[in-house]
This record gives structure tokens, C-alpha cells and sequence, in this order.
């Protein structure tokens, strides 16, 4: 488990300041809508911060599109919600990072072809249980969340809905712990993001065959051989000497995998 308590806290409260525009073609009203400005906490996900923007702009939307879902876009690009808020971020800024984020928010014309529906916030708390699930089986082959009773799943989503740092800390340990080895055995769950969104998912053994710790160096050569590229992850150029197992450790999301953009 990682015992750099101060390392958590600090990428547990980074935060991200946003101005959300709404589409120029659904203003209905003479009067423009002043952006509107907010901070949002860069492990979140976008439909649990928007409630107060959303109340903002209906009064200047056609009635008829008023129950629609709201979506967003950055430069043109639908922004998927069930990727973390500060992802998305470095996806599309890191290499030119801008604040606030400026994004446009739409009520019209949903890309069903880019974005999953997320008609409400239970739909987002389904999507992020069934991915900490996902990266229990890859670490620990589903042994820990099979033994959390119901009120510790809650209690981990709502430390994460309501951005209550202890409350989600004091169950998410035993899903970073390894599971009945000895510490730095266990595999790391990694997904590796191109600019286009895409991305390779990964088991990667945090040990070199000789028993060494394993660093981000070795895995780029592992993995682009022909292409050395850097990575990039909570608005960090990774060092290329970083142990894997003190990454997964400190710098995973609280879904548990390690998310990097290619930079």
C-alpha cells in the first residue's frame, strides 16, 4: 500500500479551472449567457460537477431541447464523460495546456456515435464500480471487491461523488493492497492513451525477471520499441526512472487504473 499519505492527498485535490460557453446556435434569448466559471476536481468525472452550470444556461435554450442531454466538446471534440475530468484534460491540453479549459456545452444534436448516454448520475456510479471491479480481477483476480459488503462499495463511490478524501481512502486501500503476496508483486492495470483517444490496455508486471523494480523506462521499450515516446499522467511528464509499482501506488485514478497519455 502506498504509505506516502501527503503524495495521495496532493493529486486528490488537484483541481482544474473550467469555463463552460454554451453553443452560440442554441442561445434563444437577445441576451448572451455569461460563461460560466468553476473549479473541478481533476479525478471526477464531468457529469457530477455540472448541475449549477446546467441550471445556468437552460433559460437561454429553446424549451424543447430543455430535457435533452447535455453533452460537451473541447475544439470540436465530444467529450466522453466516463473518462476522468483530468484526463480528458491532458488528452487534449497537455502538450498545450490553457486555463481556464474553455468548453462548449450543448443541449442539441447528441453524437450517439462518439458519447455513451448518461441520462443520470447512476449511470456514471455503474460505470465506475464495474471499471474498479475490472481492475480488481486484473490485480487481484476479484478477491477484494467480492469480500466488500454493499456499505463499502457506497462508501467509495460517495467519497468520490462528494470529493471526501478519508472517506474514499479508507476503503480504496484494500484495492491498492496486493492480495495475500508480499509487497511489489502484484500486476498494475495501465491504459495508454493516443491523441485520438484510443488506447492499449496493459497487465504489467512491476518486476524485471531478476527481481528488480521495473521503471517507465523499461516499459517504453517494452512497448514501443521502435518509437520511444514519454508519457504523460495528472498533468506530469512521467520521469523515465519512476518505479512502476510507486506509480501504480500514487498516481493510479481512483478507478484503480493507471491512465497516460502519449505526449
Amino acid at each position: 500500500m502506498a504509505n506516502d499519505r501527503e503524495v495521495l492527498r496532493e493529486i486528490w485535490d488537484g483541481k482544474l479551472p473550467v469555463c463552460f460557453q454554451l453553443d452560440q446556435e442554441e442561445i434563444m434569448e437577445i441576451q448572451q449567457p455569461d460563461p460560466f466559471y468553476v473549479m473541478v476536481p481533476r479525478l471526477s468525472y464531468f457529469p457530477l460537477v455540472i448541475d449549477k452550470m446546467k441550471r445556468h444556461f437552460l433559460r437561454f435554450i429553446s424549451q424543447e431541447n430543455a430535457d435533452n442531454e447535455m453533452w460537451l466538446d473541447y475544439n470540436g471534440q465530444p467529450l466522453k464523460w466516463h473518462y476522468p475530468i483530468g484526463f480528458l484534460y491532458d488528452l487534449y491540453c497537455g502538450s498545450d495546456p490553457q486555463t481556464p479549459w474553455i468548453l462548449t456545452v450543448h443541449f442539441s444534436k447528441f453524437p450517439e456515435n462518439i458519447l455513451l448516454h448518461c441520462p443520470n448520475k447512476d449511470i456514471v456510479e455503474a460505470h465506475y464500480m464495474s471499471t474498479v471491479k475490472e481492475a480488481d480481477v486484473l490485480k487481484h483476480r476479484g478477491q477484494v471487491m467480492s469480500t466488500m459488503q454493499k456499505k463499502d462499495h457506497n462508501q467509495l463511490w460517495l467519497g468520490l461523488q462528494n470529493d471526501k478524501f478519508d472517506q474514499f481512502w479508507a476503503i480504496n486501500r484494500r484495492l491498492m493492497e496486493s492480495h495475500g503476496e508480499s509487497e511489489g508483486f502484484k500486476n498494475i492495470p495501465i491504459r495508454i492513451y493516443s491523441e485520438d483517444g484510443t488506447y492499449i490496455q496493459r497487465l504489467i508486471n512491476p518486476k524485471n525477471s531478476d527481481g528488480s523494480r521495473k521503471v517507465v523506462q523499461q516499459l517504453i521499450s517494452e512497448l514501443y520499441p521502435e518509437n520511444p515516446v514519454k508519457l504523460r499522467t495528472h498533468g506530469i511528464n512521467i520521469p523515465l526512472d519512476t518505479p512502476l509499482q510507486w506509480l501504480s501506488e500514487h498516481m493510479s485514478y481512483p478507478d484503480n487504473f493507471l491512465h497516460v497519455c502519449i505526449c
